[in-house]
């Protein structure tokens, strides 16, 4: 899996740090998203998706194939 981040895109809800904080972070300024981590191990790869799916943003992209 790799994760890639559309900063522009985000919103700052801050969805996907309550669900995988091991993978992302938001900047204090602004709340804009920032990728802790584009390769994130096999255990968190549902909660990646979960957060993917669910930001309001659609700033957050999931390749299953890498």
């Amino acid at each position: 899996m790799k994760v890639t981040v559309e900063q522009d895109k985000c919103c700052g809800a801050g969805q996907c740090v309550l669900l995988a904080p091991e993978v992302f972070d938001q900047r204090d300024e602004d709340g804009i998203v920032i990728l802790l981590d584009e390769t994130p191990s096999e255990p968190l790869h549902d909660r990646v998706r979960e957060a993917a799916s669910v930001c309001p943003g659609a700033a957050i992209h999931v390749d299953e194939g890498a």
